[in-house]
C-alpha cells in the first residue's frame, strides 16, 4: 500500500510539471448513441488549454444523476 501511495504522489508531481490538474468529479459528455462517458476525480490539462474550453468538454454537469438504490 505504501508503495502505492509514493507512486501515485510521484506520479501526480510529475504529471503537474507539464500540465494542470483539476480535482473533483467531473464527467465527459455521454455519446449519444452508446451512452458512456468517462468519469473521473483527477484530470490532467494541458497549460495551453483554456479554463472556459476545458470546462466546456468536461464539467459536473455532464455526470450523471445517481439514483438510490432500494434496500
Amino acid at each position: 500500500m505504501k508503495n502505492i501511495l509514493i507512486i501515485l504522489v510521484c506520479s501526480i508531481l510529475l504529471t503537474n510539471c507539464s500540465n494542470r490538474l483539476v480535482l473533483g468529479e467531473r464527467c465527459t459528455k455521454a455519446d449519444p448513441t452508446s451512452k458512456m462517458f468517462e468519469r473521473s476525480w483527477i484530470w490532467a490539462v494541458d497549460r495551453e488549454m483554456s479554463k472556459e474550453a476545458f470546462d466546456k468538454r468536461i464539467s459536473k454537469e455532464n455526470c450523471p444523476k445517481r439514483i438510490a438504490k432500494k434496500s
